[in-house]
């Protein structure tokens, strides 16, 4: 294969060629973030921005001060001395009391300062936290599809460092910037009372920066978007790879995998380094702009000064305090200039935020209910406790009425079209009928629809036409919460939960007492080992229960299932991680978790499905043979060469 060369491109790309990425709408993104802020804390932001404007006032105040110093005090103070050196004796209590009223000043500002900083963190904090809540709750709302398309590490990101960006934002950029908006216009007022000609030498030299801000801003910007999505994507590359270890050692990938990271890793230096080269530039460049125009103004002040002072109405005290506003007046525009890549990056990082909080939650518009029930007087009602039957609990808007159905389990697939995307169906036309209390077994080939088919009646995916219906129910106007708590699930791939085993079994039924977990444990043929462990059924587990064998970590699966006591089971490859002597000992607890209920059996193991009611063989998303185990060995097509291991000469490559 021909090598394929990385192109850094004009338009300033990215090392494939490809435009770097950019934030798009920032001022949406930033009013959106200012709109959390000030809808949970109006109150908090005015007292910040009274404090602000305190702080600012008490610094301007201290500054005009200084001509007053000068002017006032110690310039007629000298004067007198030089007039009458042996009769002059200085008064100091006029200063002194002078002197006073600028420290209530300077004081006031320190209390301001000090409750604005305490305030900030108080909404920084709470905001983040607010932010973080409403991730995760949406987060939870939405279908399985999201997580199927999006990389894990990448959707971590977003919490740890794209929350971050707004956390600098919140807590020194918007109050920076609010702090140099009241300074500029404070300092700008006060120079131009003091000196018409020395501001607008003080505004042209701010123009000089202000476009060297811009120039630098524009080039940092775009670097660190592309930074924050490359934060996500190596953050995604890594969880991958941590899940994946073994396999990377089994088949030696270890030298792949570090290439790859290092590829990912050079993206993510290159525009890091960019940004914040710009970034970094910034600061020294305006620094000296600033220098240069104090000592351009000192120059021409000192002239002016010197020459008619009187005339002009432009004093040594004047100069002094125009000095200080002159500086104090570039600072803030540099601060100003630095915030900005700061907020830009922030933006980015709200992008993502944002992005994936607009994404639609997983859509429910049933209204059907799972209720617990018992029989009265010959009727169903519901029960305010479990008792081992189920209802659906119907509401007739029409009637203003509510009747109860006693759910049996009878689920049936009428022509069901399915695919992950529209171009692609994954099953064709399934047309199925599991009875209540029977056992219906899925084979096939792997891909051939299996699992998609148990994903479809806990409505994980939308069909795209067909029927589902259970108790002849359409599946779609059932409530998914209560679908799904009728649904007793054990996947191929098991999840632990760091906890104990006590509450990873109990997570099946939370309000489960100890005894109800042991017993589930027990029909699980779990209780055995679980007494072996240090702890027992308090063993901690940690890393998915990386402390645990496979088929033990299956078997708490099972048990998980067993304690929720659902009224259908689905069963996706449950035993396939426990050797054949165990398989044959928890296969007597799956019966008897599975007598009186309806499951749906997966299974490569044909052996463990030879005494369900019927067997489903499919092909390419296709039924193509069903019925019991005998039925279909007398037929001698698919499932008996499946079964006896020979070749399907029917089958075509």
């Amino acid at each position: 294969m021909a090598e394929v060369k990385e192109i850094k491109g004009r338009n300033g790309g990215n090392r494939r060629g490809m435009p770097r990425p950019k934030v798009e709408n920032p001022g949406k993104l930033f009013k959106r973030i200012m709109g959390y802020v000030f809808k949970f804390y109006p109150i908090h932001m005015i007292v910040v921005m009274v404090c602000i404007f305190v702080t600012v006032f008490s610094s301007v105040q201290g500054t005009l001060f200084t001509k007053t110093l000068i002017d006032g005090y110690i310039q007629p103070m000298l004067d007198a001395k030089i007039a009458d050196p042996a009769g002059f004796v200085p008064d100091y209590g006029p200063l002194l009391g002078a002197m006073a009223r600028v420290a209530v000043f300077y004081a006031l500002g320190i209390i301001a300062a000090y409750v604005q900083s305490r305030t900030m963190i108080f909404i920084n904090q709470g905001t983040l936290k607010r932010l973080r809540e409403e991730l995760f709750t949406h987060m939870e709302s939405l279908p399985i599809k999201y997580f199927d398309t999006h990389a894990h590490g990448d959707i971590m990101s977003i919490y740890t460092n794209d929350i971050d960006t707004l956390r600098q934002m919140i807590s020194q950029s918007i109050p920076q910037l609010l702090n140099s908006a009241i300074t500029i216009v404070s300092v700008l007022a006060s120079m131009i009372v003091l000196s018409i000609p020395l501001t607008a030498v003080t505004l042209v030299m701010v123009g000089v920066m202000l476009f060297c801000s811009a120039k630098a801003t524009k080039a940092s910007g775009k670097n660190f978007v592309a930074q924050q999505k490359n934060i996500g994507a190596l953050n995604g590359y890594i969880e991958e790879m941590m899940t994946g270890q073994k396999v990377v050692k089994v088949f030696n990938h270890e030298q792949e995998s570090i290439e790859q990271f290092d590829k990912l890793n050079e993206e993510l230096c290159e525009s890091a380094f960019k940004a914040n080269a710009y970034s970094g530039a910034l600061g020294p460049i305006n620094a000296q702009l600033g220098n240069t125009s104090y000592v351009i103004c000192a120059m021409i002040g000192g002239a002016i000064a010197l020459s008619n002072s009187v005339a002009v109405g432009f004093t040594v005290g004047a100069l002094a305090s125009f000095l200080t506003f002159n500086k104090s007046f570039s600072m803030p525009i540099n601060q100003v200039s630095m915030q900005f890549n700061s907020i830009i990056m922030a933006l980015a990082g709200a992008e993502r935020i944002f992005k994936l909080l607009d994404e639609q939650p997983e859509t429910d518009d049933g209204y059907v209910m799972l209720v617990d029930a018992e029989e009265k007087n010959g009727q169903v009602v519901e029960a305010d406790h479990h008792t081992g039957h189920w209802a659906w609990k119907h509401y007739h808007k029409a009637t203003d009425t509510t009747t109860y159905q006693p759910m049996e389990g009878d689920v049936t697939f009428n022509g069901v079209d399915f695919g992950y995307t529209d171009e692609k169906m994954v099953l064709h036309d399934i047309v199925l009928h599991a009875l209540p209390g029977q056992k219906i077994a899925f084979v096939g080939s792997t891909g051939a629809g299996k699992t998609t088919i148990t994903n479809l009646i806990n409505r994980f995916y939308d069909i795209q036409d067909g029927k589902i219906r259970y108790d002849n129910i359409n599946i779609n106007k059932i409530k998914k919460a209560d679908l799904r708590r009728s649904l007793g699930i054990v996947l191929q791939d098991t999840h632990l939960f760091t906890g104990t085993v006590r509450d990873n079994i109990r997570y099946g039924k939370l309000g489960a007492t100890d005894e109800e977990v042991i017993a589930a444990a027990k029909l699980a043929n779990a209780h055995s080992f679980i007494k072996r462990l240090p702890e027992g059924y308090d063993t901690m587990l940690t890393g998915d229960g990386a402390n645990l064998s496979q088929g033990q970590r299956q078997l708490l699966a099972i048990a998980r299932a067993a304690i929720a006591d659902p009224p259908v089971l689905i069963l996706d490859e449950a035993t396939s991680s426990i050797d054949t002597r165990t398989e044959k000992i928890v296969q007597d607890g799956m019966d008897k978790l599975m007598k009186g209920r309806t499951t749906f059996v997966i299974a490569h193991r044909l052996s463990t499905v030879r005494n369900s009611d019927c067997i489903i063989v499919l092909e390419q998303g296709r039924i193509v043979e069903q019925g019991t185990h005998d039925e279909l060995i007398a037929k001698k097509q698919r499932y008996y060469h499946l079964y006896t291991g020979m070749k399907d000469e029917s089958v075509t490559a």
